[in-house]
């Protein structure tokens, strides 16, 4: 069915999945509602890394965990990260989205502590190793950065390191979030420091599939060498804004079964 396709049909095809699921409404039913709650930039940047960090799974389970982590955190995770006593992390021991537990989250928080105190702040750390196409190498520093603190071996396991041939689909979803100008409402542009054309897609299962039948990959894992598979296909329908087809591989393989 696709052979048929030019260049230019597919990327008019995927330009209007984009404008379908690039909207608004997308907000309902995505894990990225949950930075939506926050007006102050390290509010918005701490609750979408944390949120991403447990982005795998339902989608319902996820909205809903992340919402508690924000409850933990008295719904100012930057205040709660910033200035937190020891005393003030036994309130979130509890905590439990499949693998990650208590253990990590108290982790997560004195690593982000680590990241504001002594780097000046996640998008400082993430501009300062970035590449003119690419931010994998900015994922592998910012991971060493993060776990210069204390920290148990099994914690590592919740950021990807792209250098180890990871795909890293969460923490670029992140990146997503906070880069890429979107006029449209869902993602923030907030970092203004790092560009669009620099993001690369989350990488899953239903964008991955997709992408193959669009014959935008031809890698059948979903790792680092299939990601920048995809990151040169995409940049050849909008090198400026490649990850906006994030909408459209992840809208038809999740809401279309495409």
């Amino acid at each position: 069915m696709l052979q048929n396709f030019s260049k230019a049909e597919l990327k008019d095809f995927l330009d209007t999945k984009v404008v379908q699921y690039n909207n608004p409404k997308f907000i309902e039913s995505d894990p990225i509602q949950i930075p939506h709650l926050f007006s102050k930039k390290e509010d918005i940047e701490i609750a979408g890394f944390l949120t991403a960090t447990i982005a795998w799974g339902n989608r319902k389970s996820i909205i809903n965990n992340a919402k508690r982590m924000m409850l933990l955190l008295d719904n100012s995770p930057h205040d709660f990260i910033i200035y937190h006593q020891e005393s003030d992390l036994e309130a979130l021991s509890p905590f439990v989205h499949r693998t990650f537990n208590g253990t990590d989250f108290i982790t997560f928080i004195k690593g982000l502590q680590h990241i504001y105190k002594t780097y000046g702040g996640l998008e400082v750390v993430f501009a300062k190793h970035a590449e003119t196409d690419s931010l994998q190498k900015s994922i592998h520093h910012f991971k060493q950065g993060f776990f210069e603190i204390n920290h148990l071996q099994r914690t590592q396991k919740h950021i990807s390191d792209p250098l180890k041939n990871s795909a890293a689909k969460r923490i670029n979803m992140f990146l997503r979030w906070m880069v890429r100008q979107d006029n449209a409402g869902v993602d923030f542009g907030i970092w203004k420091s790092i560009s669009s054309s620099q993001l690369s897609c989350p990488l899953d299962v239903h964008s991955g599939n997709v992408a193959r039948k669009l014959e935008l990959l031809t890698r059948t894992q979903n790792d680092a060498k299939a990601l920048a598979e995809l990151d040169i296909s995409l940049r050849t329908l909008d090198p400026n804004d490649p990850v906006k087809y994030d909408f459209a591989l992840f809208g038809l393989g999740v809401f279309e079964g495409f």
